[in-house]
This record gives C-alpha cells, sequence and structure tokens, in this order.
C-alpha cells in the first residue's frame, strides 16, 4: 500500500494558501506521524488578485483554519458583503436595477413565497417583499453589530478583500499556525513517473520537490494538470461571451465616505462593470466581450463610469478563457482555482470553487494510492456539476434582458447559446417557481434556489400561478410577509453604518467565539 502522506501544492495566491490551510488544519493530528503540506511558489509570479468578492462559505472556511475575523478584517483590508445589486439588465433605464441578497427568503424552510408575490401583485420589489437586506444595503447599514461574535450575523454575509493582502495573510497563518512548508522556488520541469503519476517537481532553488498528491495552484497556465498531464479546456465562450477585464483601483473622496456592502453590477453596451467597496478604496472593472466591443471603446466605458476622479487612473487589462478543465483530477493531481478553469467574476465564484474543492479534498483525502482514483471519480463528478450549474446560473441574467441596444445583449438571447438545462429549467419555471425538488438536488450546491428566484423574478420574469393553487398557503404567506417587514424595520433601526462597524472592528476587535 502506498500511503498519501506528502501533499505538494504548486503556486501560492488565494487558491494555494486556502487549500493549504484547509487540507493542513483537516489533518494536522497525521503531522506528527509523517504526514507533509508543502506550498512551493515562485516569488517572481504575481497573483492575478482582482477577485474581491466572496460567498458566505468564506467564513466558515476562514474558522474553520482557526483564522480569527477581527485579523482577518485588520490585515485583509476587508468589509461585509451583503449581496449583489444590478443596474440596467433588464432594460437599460435609468432606474432599472434589483438585489440578490445573501439572505434567505423569509420563512424560506417552510414555504415558497414566491408564487405568493406573483399572484398579489405586490408593488414592492421581490427582494424587499420577502428579505430586509436590499433595504439594509440601501441604507448604507451593517449585516451585525460590534457585540455579534465573530463569524456570526444578523444579517447574512460574505466578505469584499484585498485578493493580494488575503494571499499573505493566509501564508502567514498557515506556516505559523498550522504547519505548512513553505517553499519559494521557481518549478524548472514536472517529473512524471513510469505508470503516469506526477513523481517530482524539479524547481531552481530548492531542486526537487516530490509528492504522493499534487495540486495544481499554478493559475491559467495549469502547469501540471494542463500541460504535464495534457488535460483538456473546455471553452464555454459560446455560452458566456464576456473575455477581457480592466480593472482600476479609484481612491474615496474622504475617509469618511460611506462604503457600499454589496457589490454593483451596472450593465454596459457590450458587459458590465463591477464596483467593490473596501474601506480604502474601490475596486471597479469592466468586463466585455472584445468581439463586441474595441478596448478603446471598453475604456471609455468605464471611464465615464469613473467620473472627473478617474480620468488619469491607470487600468490593468486581464484577459479571461471562458471555461474549465474536462478533468480536474487526474492520476495524482488535482487542479484548484484558476488552474481549474476561470469564468467571469459575475456572481464572484471563482473563490467559493476553491473553497468548495479544497473542502472536497480535505475531507476525501485518499489514504493510499490504491483507493486515489475512486475518490478523483467522485471529485470529478462533484466538480463538473459545480461548474455547470454555475454557467447555468451566470447565462440566467443574459438571457432574461430585454435590452436589445447592442449585438451583445442580443446575441446572448439567441437560443443556440444558452444551455439545454437551463433552456428546460426556463420552461419549467413559466409553470412553476423554482423550488428545492425541482432542480438543485445536491447538498451544496453553489446557488441555491432561491438565488434563481431573486435573479428572476428581479428581472420580470412571469411565472403563470393559479392562485386556486396557493391558496391553501395564502394564511401562512403572509404572516411571513408580515415577519419580514417586521425584521426589515428592527434591521434597519438597530445595525450600524457600514464604515463605523469596519472602524470599530480595527480600533475594538469583535468578540471571540
Amino acid at each position: 500500500m502506498r500511503a498519501i502522506r506528502n501533499i505538494v501544492i504548486v503556486g501560492g495566491g488565494t487558491a494555494g494558501w486556502l487549500t493549504a490551510g484547509l487540507i493542513a488544519a483537516k489533518h494536522r493530528g497525521r503531522m506528527a506521524k509523517g504526514f507533509t503540506v508543502t506550498l512551493v511558489e515562485s516569488a517572481n509570479t504575481p497573483t492575478v488578485g482582482v477577485g474581491e468578492g466572496t460567498w458566505p462559505t468564506l467564513r466558515s472556511t476562514l474558522a474553520k483554519i482557526g483564522v480569527s475575523e477581527t485579523d482577518f478584517f485588520r490585515e485583509c483590508d476587508a468589509a461585509f458583503k451583503q449581496g449583489a445589486k444590478f443596474a440596467r439588465w433588464t432594460t437599460g433605464a435609468d432606474n432599472d436595477a434589483y438585489y440578490h441578497p445573501l439572505m434567505l427568503p423569509q420563512s424560506f424552510a417552510r414555504i415558497n413565497l414566491a408564487p405568493h408575490w406573483l399572484a398579489t401583485g405586490d408593488n414592492r420589489s421581490f427582494c424587499d417583499a420577502v428579505s430586509p437586506q436590499g433595504r439594509i444595503c440601501d441604507d448604507g447599514l451593517a449585516p451585525k453589530t460590534i457585540a455579534t461574535p465573530e463569524y456570526d450575523a444578523v444579517a447574512n454575509y460574505a466578505y469584499h478583500l484585498d485578493a493580494g493582502k488575503l494571499g499573505a495573510f493566509l501564508q502567514r497563518h498557515c506556516c505559523d499556525k498550522l504547519g505548512v512548508r513553505h517553499v519559494l522556488a521557481d518549478m524548472q520541469q514536472v517529473n512524471l513517473a513510469e505508470d503516469g503519476d506526477i513523481r517530482s517537481i524539479t524547481t531552481e532553488q530548492a531542486g526537487e520537490v516530490a509528492g504522493d498528491l499534487f495540486i495544481d495552484c499554478t493559475g491559467f497556465r495549469s502547469l501540471l494538470l494542463g500541460e504535464a498531464l495534457n488535460v483538456p479546456f473546455r471553452d464555454c465562450s459560446d455560452v458566456l461571451f464576456c473575455d477581457t477585464a480592466l480593472a482600476v483601483q479609484l481612491p474615496y473622496e474622504s475617509e469618511t465616505s460611506p462604503i457600499a456592502s454589496q457589490t454593483i453590477s451596472t450593465a454596459q453596451s457590450a458587459g458590465w462593470i463591477w464596483d467593490i467597496g473596501l474601506p480604502t478604496r474601490r475596486g471597479i472593472g469592466h468586463v466585455y466581450s472584445s468581439s463586441h466591443i474595441s478596448d478603446e471603446d471598453a475604456e471609455r466605458e468605464l471611464r465615464a463610469y469613473l467620473g472627473p476622479a478617474g480620468k488619469d487612473l491607470p487600468v490593468r487589462k486581464i484577459g479571461i478563457r471562458a471555461g474549465h478543465r474536462e478533468t480536474f483530477w487526474k492520476r495524482n493531481c488535482v487542479a484548484v482555482g484558476l488552474a481549474a478553469g476561470f469564468l467571469e467574476p459575475l456572481e464572484a465564484s471563482a473563490i467559493v470553487l476553491i473553497e468548495l474543492s479544497a473542502k472536497l479534498i480535505a475531507e476525501q483525502m485518499p489514504a493510499c494510492r490504491e483507493v486515489m482514483d475512486i475518490v478523483a471519480s467522485r471529485f470529478n463528478a462533484t466538480t463538473d456539476y459545480r461548474w455547470g450549474r454555475i454557467i447555468d446560473f451566470l447565462k440566467l441574467h443574459y438571457v432574461l434582458t430585454k435590452r436589445t441596444d447592442s449585438a451583445f445583449w442580443r446575441d446572448n438571447v439567441l437560443p443556440e447559446t444558452i444551455p439545454d438545462r437551463l433552456q428546460e429549467l426556463l420552461l419549467l419555471w413559466k409553470y412553476q417557481s423554482p423550488w428545492f425538488h425541482d432542480e438543485f438536488d445536491r447538498v451544496e450546491e453553489v446557488f441555491p434556489s432561491a438565488s434563481y428566484q431573486y435573479v428572476l423574478y428581479g428581472m420580470n420574469f412571469k411565472t403563470e400561478i393559479e392562485p386556486e393553487a396557493i391558496a391553501a398557503d395564502s394564511a401562512m404567506a403572509e404572516r411571513a410577509m408580515r415577519e419580514n417587514a417586521t425584521q426589515t424595520e428592527r434591521m434597519r433601526g438597530g445595525l450600524p453604518r457600514h464604515r463605523d462597524l469596519i472602524r470599530k472592528i480595527h480600533e475594538h476587535g469583535l468578540q471571540p467565539v
């Protein structure tokens, strides 16, 4: 039996260090008996580092590896994220906007409020009818108070953060607290064994580094899984057209300027602009399809969004190759992060995919090489499903548009660009609202049925509802919506301003769990 004891992660950044932390934390008890986690990274390879939006899963991930939330806020330029606000996606008008919040609809485990909201013709937005979070974001409030313990919430939340600072923060924690071995070295080649496994990597500064399981976190190039093991890339640019991003960092007007606690995504003529508020700056970028707009015109749209304060700021161009590897775990190598694939950052799926993959590797760590292929097969099935569902969900934002003002928006609703599964669901949703048992059959769905509801009804999708079909639950629905209204006013009256809470965290810290 060839025991799996030496884990080698090639590449740092968010993907490498989150993976190292989750594996080391899970298997720390084995380290006294020879289990090792080694991360090899080059000092000369910059990280992409613009993906500053996360999902609420990061709270449990950071807690699991023993990170203090107070330290995280202080060292990663972190702010709270309570969801996403989408502007001009449906009609392109100035008043066209909706929220995809992180709180589930009121009483979600007991009743589906969407049919009742549709049937009553409620003049409130779907988000406001079933969740307090849109109003909380409009008021500029935080999702908790300084008295709320670390990682606990009043309103569900994720984070906005500086991805470069997060990598350095995780590196220190993994090496100082979790026993991860850090090797700064440039990889020169991948060495294969006779059976096709990776035996070792050769580095310029540290010589040969051998391992039993190799985790490829080498970014877009995918040096181990893609280049050394020849796993093909599955392109999905026929579904998701955006292939370029222009990123910029915009200072606040003053140190007291409000910090948005939602990602703001504003549609443009051939893509969209993200706007993410950190305590010290805003991260802003234009994601677009280069086949529908030139780089020069895309930059002009970005500069117009930035206003006079951004006219001379340097812009960084980033290529996006939409898609993922056909296989994520081959032989004794598994890819995590950009090495596995990348999609436009419309719903902040990049970091959550890192978390879910690293968690699955840590929990399903094969005991020996003899069972690794079984674990790999299960990992591949789960991960392929997740990528497919994320592609469906991102495409949903485009296919619901009523915009016809540019070829980009017209092309996005062509049937041949819509995945078959999504087409089936759209037909289903014409007659019944998304719900637990319809199409969401995995324990850890990245986007639950509630997310589909927020986007569908935020973009004025119509589901035909027979009042008789929901009459039995009407009293429960009315009670749940009243509870939501009461909860909304209570939260609006009791939560602090977003910037004020971040300042208090830096000064006093949150209460440890």
